[in-house]
């Protein structure tokens, strides 16, 4: 009874081995001249956005496409991979049922069978019958890896290169870890090959020793990934770097590549580029932007903002915890935007040469303006929230000039704007007192609008799977479902006076002021973990690879799993004091401490 049951499992599992590989073939011969992500598309589409640059309802159109297009191919891939792992499920079963089948089998038995036996048994014909199907799933496969992404990534240039010279934002993976490709990762790659030719040449020609290593310097490859503004892209807590390390030691200068003294003081964070660091200093007598080269921890250039109509002639008073440079910079890749607390804002391209600049008039805020800027297609936003004329701006790139403003109701506040993705739209999400506002960037419309915040706004709101996170140490923590923006559920155990949340789309990660972090449900906000760490945190908490980096202000970094359960996984003392956040790139996490800029990478 048994050998039948085992019989035909084989011979249904047979059966749907041989459609399954057959599908699998058929489906190489229809997509092996697809280029993923449809390249020639991307290509017009750029040549469509370069001809219309201040289009920027066209941008959020051709957004809209790539969303699509880049849909399209994770559902082919993740097709394709189900296949695979099905077809070998299906091969071990088979192979489990004929062990089991042939057991103990020697010779034909004497006894009359049943006619299927018979055949299965005696003919030799069922070796050939097995080794045909095994055969034929192996050639299966062998179509599958072929027809696959990850085997067209090694053949063609990748499609996110080529999206990359337009698009804000791609699309959230499951986890809401962004894919950071975005404008200008590609102009670096350009002009990494570009100075790569030059110094070959230059060696080939001179032959010297010193040019050779000078090539051999600037042949380190330069990641994709980018952190352009803020904590990420879209200012959310999110990285996608992969190769991080989590162990190091500055003072032995273990996994440290480059060390650097800080130029001016400031509270700001570094944001990354292709081979540049960006962050702002400042003191009483000037206020200046710099550029370093990630691999080399070089000064390549310094740009003081001065020279500016209508920058006042003596510094506003600000707070000693914010100082006169604790707004980020935000870029792109092709320019990148700095702002002070005098109100003065400087774009910049990539060189150090100055592009614009303007004064905003000086922000009404007792404390300093602190709010970092934002870019969102071809505008810079800047969150001007003050007691006297608050407001959010966006501006161009091209010139600065003024492409929307809203005038706000809102107190002071020093949180900063980030761009939610929510059923594929973008929203951008202001914290404020005592509103969280969801608005339309590409226009400045509302869309949706919540009071519950209070006091000294200082932390910004993040998003993930679909609801906002907001919370202040003087208010409550919410959850808003950003679709229609309903309250979904509050809480006031665990608050952040600066420091900004983060989210995956189960948990919920807060730091506070007084050393704790702490983990809640993220559907229902129930308090899972919490973590007294005895710290201090100003710096905001970063998801990369499944972790979560949390820098606190006595310089020791945490680092604990991005899960429920947020396991510590290693704590490092730096010995130097961290407000800023850190910035991620492949294989590099960029530190601006009290004293020192540094980057830590595997050596």
């Amino acid at each position: 009874m048994k050998k039948d049951v085992f019989r035909n499992i084989a011979i249904v599992t047979s059966v749907f081995i041989l459609l399954l590989s057959t599908m699998l073939i058929i489906n190489y011969f229809q997509v092996r001249d697809i280029t993923p992500l449809q390249t020639e598309v991307v290509e017009t589409l750029k040549s469509l956005n370069d001809a219309n640059s201040e289009n920027v309802e066209l941008q959020e159109q051709i957004r809209q496409l790539d969303l699509l297009a880049r849909k399209a191919y994770f559902v082919q891939s993740g097709h394709l991979k189900a296949g695979i792992y099905i077809l070998l499920g299906l091969i071990g079963i088979l192979m489990v049922c004929l062990r089991f089948y042939f057991e103990n089998t020697k010779e034909i038995p004497d006894k009359e069978i049943d006619p299927i036996d018979d055949w299965l048994l005696k003919s030799k014909s069922r070796k050939y019958i097995n080794w045909g199907i095994v055969g034929l799933a192996a050639v299966a496969l062998g179509f599958a890896f072929f027809s696959s992404p990850y085997y067209k990534s090694l053949t063609e240039k990748s499609a996110d290169e080529s999206a990359g010279d337009f698009l804000v934002e791609t699309v959230p993976n499951p986890d809401d870890i962004t894919t950071d490709r975005l404008p200008g990762d590609e102009l670096a790659q350009a002009d990494a090959s570009s100075e790569e030719e030059v110094d070959e040449t230059t060696e080939e020609v001179s032959g010297e020793t010193e040019d050779a290593a000078t090539a051999a310097e600037e042949e380190v490859p330069v990641s994709t990934v980018t952190q352009n503004a803020f904590r990420g892209n879209t200012s959310n807590g999110q990285s996608s770097a992969r190769g991080i390390p989590t162990s190091w030691n500055l003072q032995a200068g273990t996994n440290i590549l480059w060390k650097a003294p800080i130029q001016k003081g400031g509270y700001n964070s570094p944001v990354i580029n292709g081979r540049n660091v960006f962050f702002t200093g400042a003191d009483n007598n000037t206020r200046e932007l710099y550029c370093y080269d990630i691999n080399t921890g070089e000064l390549k250039w310094t740009l003081e903002a001065s020279g500016i109509p209508g920058s006042p002639s003596t510094m506003p008073r600000v707070n000693e915890d914010t100082g006169l440079a604790a707004s980020t910079v935000a870029t792109n890749g092709n320019q990148v935007c700095a702002i002070f607390a005098t109100g003065d804002i400087i774009c910049a391209d990539m060189e150090g040469n100055r592009l614009w600049a303007k004064n905003l008039g000086v922000p009404d805020n007792h404390y300093g303006f602190a709010s970092s800027l934002l870019i969102y297609g071809n505008i810079v936003i800047v969150q001007y929230d003050n007691d006297t004329s608050p407001k959010l701006m966006a501006l161009s790139l091209a010139n600065g000039n003024t492409v929307w403003t809203k005038n706000r109701t809102e107190r002071a506040t020093w949180a900063s704007p980030m761009i939610a993705y929510i059923e594929n739209k973008p929203q951008l999400i202001i914290m404020g007192n005592p509103m969280i506002t969801a608005y339309n960037p590409a226009n400045g419309e509302q869309i949706w609008q919540v009071s519950c915040m209070s006091g000294e706004v200082g932390a910004s709101a993040c998003a993930s799977d679909g609801i906002v996170f907001g919370a202040s140490e003087n208010a409550k923590l919410v959850a808003i479902n950003a679709t229609d923006g309903q309250q979904l559920w509050e809480s006031n155990e665990y608050l952040p006076e600066v420091s900004s949340p983060v989210a995956t789309k189960d948990a919920l990660f807060v730091a506070t002021s007084y050393g704790v972090l702490a983990v809640y449900d993220a559907k229902t906000g129930e308090l899972l973990v919490e973590h007294d760490l005895g710290v201090q945190f100003y710096s905001s908490p970063m998801i990369v690879e499944g972790k979560v980096y949390l820098a606190s202000v006595e310089g020791k970094v945490y680092i604990f799993s991005a899960n429920k359960q947020a396991t510590l996984i290693n704590t490092i003392d730096t010995g130097e004091k961290i407000f800023a956040t850190p910035a991620f790139t492949d294989g590099k996490m960029v530190i601006r401490s009290n004293a020192s800029v540094y980057c830590v990478a595997a050596n």
